[in-house]
């Protein structure tokens, strides 16, 4: 029986962790995979303040993660498959036990959303992938597209052109929706090109991929792309497949929380991507974190 059980080791779910331990709460956080979340997947974070240089995403994360050991947080690496959130004491069942929480704050997160084309599901892994930072390394002096034209899709575009002959970012827009600063150092990158108002029709390749097929979706001029990888952000969504059905989510199946956090279930909290609102970045993360522990110490209390 823990008083508070966390479901993520995102930036959210460890600032959450970090503060209900340190208020003498028994805490556990449950991640089946490493701690960090997105944020550990990103090469460079910029504005994160506290960093004046800027700092990876992978070393910010563990920061976070030590900090969580040495107010003593227990961290159990299981998957979550399913969750009974309406009772008083609340059960989190994983791949090997049920465990139980007067509290459970879900901080999931988000996860990448996929193109949809035929061959993307096949290849993945073959050269299709959804983190530069992960698997850019494989394609170093090759040829590789990135997919998106917002924040995430542009900075990763940049951190490919470190390694990468050549980085051909894809957009179905006729103008990036990254920050401004981000698309300056995008448009000034001479190992960067952009291809604006185009789609991916297909990805082509027999064991890994060798070629995207191109849509111009103003004049439907279908065209080839020569690539060996390509990198897809073109959004995310919710972890979210093990909430039960009386968790209110909206639309998206983003869980739809109030200021406080709280859910539509007594004693349960959403905070960071898994959660609706209109930002997602590391900064905001850790702002449900901190926030959402003044909402689970007066309902613990009460």
């Amino acid at each position: 029986m823990y008083e508070v059980l966390i479901i993520g080791a995102g930036p959210a779910g460890m600032t959450a962790a970090i503060y209900a331990s340190r208020a003498g709460y028994k805490t556990a956080i449950l991640e089946h995979g490493v701690p960090g979340g997105q944020a550990a997947t990103t090469d460079m974070i910029e504005n994160y303040p506290g960093f004046p240089e800027g700092i990876s995403g992978p070393e910010l994360m563990l920061k976070f993660f030590e900090q969580t050991q040495t107010f003593g947080v227990e961290v159990i690496y299981e998957q979550v498959m399913s969750a009974e959130l309406s009772g008083e004491i609340k059960k989190v069942t994983t791949e090997n036990q049920t465990i139980e929480a007067k509290v459970v704050i879900i901080a999931s997160g988000a996860k990448p959303k996929t193109l949809g084309v035929s061959n993307e599901g096949r290849l993945r892994g073959r050269g299709v992938s959804y983190c530069a930072t992960c698997d850019g390394f494989f394609f170093k002096d090759q040829p590789v597209a990135v997919v998106g034209g917002g924040d995430t899709a542009v900075e990763e575009a940049m951190y490919l052109t470190k390694m990468c002959s050549s980085v051909t970012l894809i957009h179905r827009r006729d103008a990036l929706r990254a920050n401004r600063t981000a698309q300056n150092r995008a448009l000034n990158n001479e190992k960067l090109h952009i291809l604006y108002d185009t789609v991916v029709d297909d990805i082509i390749g027999e064991d890994k991929v060798t070629q995207l097929s191109l849509k111009n979706v103003k004049t439907d001029e279908l065209s080839t792309l020569d690539v060996n990888g390509v990198f897809i952000f073109v959004g995310y969504s919710p972890n979210a497949s093990f909430l039960p059905d009386d968790l209110a989510v909206d639309a998206h199946g983003y869980v739809i929380t109030n200021e406080e956090m709280e859910t539509n279930l007594p004693g349960v909290f959403a905070i960071g991507d898994v959660r609706q609102k209109k930002l997602r970045q590391v900064t905001t993360a850790v702002g449900d974190g901190g926030a959402v522990m003044h909402a689970v110490d007066e309902y613990l209390r009460d």
